[in-house]
């Protein structure tokens, strides 16, 4: 199976899509599938991260005033964990289209869904003006947001990877829509970092409303990109062949259940490591170490800038090491980087804060570069969208919902960031062990002939 024959890697390439299609428009078709995949992963996760980092800074004051400030967090946090109950139900909905109708329409129906939700949140009322139901109307959109981005990745990812003309760059091509996240991440908190400063003491009544609002502009500019890219090689494929199937969510339960678990639990090390230090930090650092709030947002900006770098170096890595080597040292990394890094916050020295907290996404981009190779290649073609974004997704209950209640918990109970060091070193613990029983499939042949 290895590698497989020419005659098979020729037969993974070919599609009618592309049989009429030069070296060269291919090349060009594949260029447009990442920047596409890119773009509008970045746009999503923009307004993804926008959510979570104002519920760190804002939320619980406008929200839930009543409450002490430890409880008005964990409210507000509880609010932010309904995103990711959502993302497993986006995932079924939108993988359920994206095997059926192609991964190009269910990405441009995830854009828009996402988009609109987070205009939205720009417009919401506060508690002040009417009462409890701005943080019910908060909670349903914010499960809107997580229903969208719960379609997104799978999709973006196979855009991306399905055009790839040879088995041998998968892991570095699929590592761009990765890319996506650090620039949402990026550019969200640059947008809160710059409205923070536009606007000075009254960012809490007006100032963190203006990125949401902005949000429509990008969405704009995602449309206009996604809406001029051809469907993926595989699935048209797929549909020239009638092997497109009329359940898919349901068949790959049945035919691949075993890796959906596994690729949910290999991203326990990944996931919830990343909201604690992206998300609970702003929380964390500005009500116990009582560090200012442009001071966090900026050291989140600089991980950001690393991640660029970092995610699709550790894509390329893969495909020279393999998925699982490169997966599995990046969890070690990160099950002693937890101690590290609040070994680092606890001294409030502002050089070594800001280090611990710009040096804190290495570790998961270590993980998250071959990541989207590892995970979608796993699953046979015409069930990949289903089977990849329902593992995937499926983490966001068990660890990136989660993990900030979860830490602030521990805080509260132990008044200890060690603690939350702990969580985090089981957390990579479940991931080396999940990683080491999945399949790697790097360099290898993932075309139809070869079913799991």
């Amino acid at each position: 199976m290895a590698g497989g024959t020419a005659e098979t890697r020729s037969k993974e390439m070919t599609s009618p899509a592309t049989q009429g299609l030069s070296e060269e428009a291919h090349r060009i078709q594949l260029r447009r599938a990442v920047i596409a995949g890119t773009v509008g992963t970045a746009i999503e996760w923009y307004d993804f991260f926008l959510y979570s980092t104002v519920t760190g800074l804002v939320f619980a004051n406008l929200y839930f005033p009543r409450s002490n400030p430890l409880v008005g967090t964990l409210e507000a946090f509880t609010i932010y964990a309904v995103g990711f109950v959502a993302r497993p139900v986006g995932a079924a909905i939108f993988g359920h289209y994206g095997d059926r109708i192609g991964r190009k329409s269910t990405l441009i129906a995830t854009l828009l869904l996402m988009g609109i939700a987070t205009f939205l949140v720009g417009l919401v009322p506060t508690y002040q003006s009417i009462g409890i139901w701005g943080a019910v109307i908060l909670t349903v959109l914010r499960f809107v947001q997580g229903v969208g981005v719960g379609g997104e990745w799978g999709g973006s990812v196979l855009l991306a990877m399905e055009w790839a003309r040879s088995t041998k760059h998968r892991g570095y091509i699929a590592s761009w829509p990765q890319f996506g996240v650090p620039a949402g991440l990026f550019l969200a908190n640059l947008a809160v970092l710059a409205f923070s400063a536009m606007s000075g003491d009254h960012f809490r009544q007006w100032g963190w409303r203006i990125p949401f609002l902005l949000s429509i502009v990008l969405v704009g500019v995602g449309l206009y990109i996604r809406l001029g890219i051809l469907e993926t090689p595989v699935f048209t494929r797929l549909v020239a062949e009638n092997k497109v199937e009329r359940t898919p969510i349901v068949e790959v339960i049945k035919r691949q259940p075993k890796e959906i678990a596994l690729t949910a639990l290999c991203r326990m090390g990944e996931q919830a490591p990343f909201y604690l230090f992206t998300a609970f930090i702003f929380a964390y650092g500005t009500v116990t170490l009582k560090i200012s709030r442009d001071f966090l947002l900026f050291a989140v900006l600089t991980a950001s800038v690393l991640s660029f770098v970092m995610i699709p170096f550790f894509g390329h890595l893969s495909d020279r090491w393999g998925r699982k080597r490169v997966y599995i040292l990046g969890a070690g990394v990160t099950a002693v980087f937890g101690f590290v890094y609040f070994a680092l916050l606890n001294t409030r020295v502002p050089s070594l804060v800001f280090l611990a907290v710009a040096l804190s996404l290495i570790p998961h981009d270590m993980m998250y570069g071959p990541q989207a190779a590892l995970i979608a290649e796993c699953f046979t073609g015409r069930l990949r969208y289903s089977g990849a974004s329902l593992g995937y997704q499926l983490a966001s209950v068990i660890a990136g919902g989660p993990s900030p209640l979860i830490a602030t918990w521990l805080f509260s109970r132990y008044t200890s960031g060690y603690a939350i060091a702990v969580f985090i070193f089981v957390c990579a613990m479940i991931s080396i062990a999940s990683a080491s029983m999945l399949k790697d499939y790097t360099d290898r042949d993932i075309s139809e002939e070869y079913e799991r």
